[in-house]
């Protein structure tokens, strides 16, 4: 969808799971996710996201953006659909079922090293007579399915102020509706997917596997 409203904000944070702590300080990959390379995980079987939001469709538009951004990180990725049915089948439809529960079944089952786990902690959009905001904030954990053990994770949160500011109040106000009625989430959501993925170690099926521990990831103060 071509959005054509202006953008007089837009605010990508960025936050490692581990903490809460709002003072980042940079660590390698190699340091961060050392896991991730002891481990060295091929392939991800991506579960439906959680979804924690008040928005009750976000999970269905949230789980086509998820995939593409880990397949060209270089990993193996089993398709969410597929893994959805199989789940389904078994009388699982939450993926919070599973967090706390050993992975080694999907091993064994599908073949898969590893298991993706996105939340959907906001997708919503606030809206007043004159102003309006897109937010959208997401988390992800890859854990092990030999292990069980978290091998990665990191969230983020993207906010894009849909108010315009172009005219006079009726003008604005006008804008601002259509602005919030066109505003695609989707697309925020896979825009931010790809910035968490890019703080992961790559997988064995990018050019410099094995050759990223070097690069610096921002995450809070321990």
């Amino acid at each position: 969808m071509s959005m054509r409203y202006p953008i007089s904000l837009l605010l990508i944070s960025f936050f490692f799971l581990s903490g809460c702590s709002t003072n980042a300080v940079k660590e390698t990959k190699g340091k961060a996710f050392h896991g991730m390379y002891e481990e060295k995980p091929k392939s991800l079987l991506v579960l439906p996201p959680i979804n924690e939001s008040t928005d009750a469709d976000a999970k269905l538009y949230y789980s086509t953006t998820v995939e593409v951004p880990f397949a060209q990180h270089g990993f193996y990725v089993f398709p969410e659909k597929i893994t959805s049915d199989v789940l389904k089948q078994e009388g699982i439809y939450d993926a919070e079922l599973l967090i706390n529960l050993p992975l080694n079944k999907f091993k064994d089952f599908f073949g898969a090293d590893a298991v993706l786990f996105t939340t959907i902690k906001r997708w919503d959009l606030q809206y007043t007579v004159l102003t309006s905001k897109l937010t959208v904030e997401l988390e992800a954990a890859i854990k092990s399915t030999s292990t069980n053990q978290i091998l990665w994770k990191y969230g983020g949160i993207i906010e894009q102020n849909l108010t315009s500011s172009d005219g006079g109040l009726v003008a604005n106000l006008i804008s601002t509706a259509i602005s919030s009625a066109l505003a695609d989430y989707t697309e925020y959501a896979q825009r931010l997917n790809y910035r968490i993925v890019s703080t992961s170690p790559v997988g064995p099926y990018h050019p410099v596997y094995m050759k990223d521990q070097e690069q610096i990831v921002i995450i809070p103060a321990k």
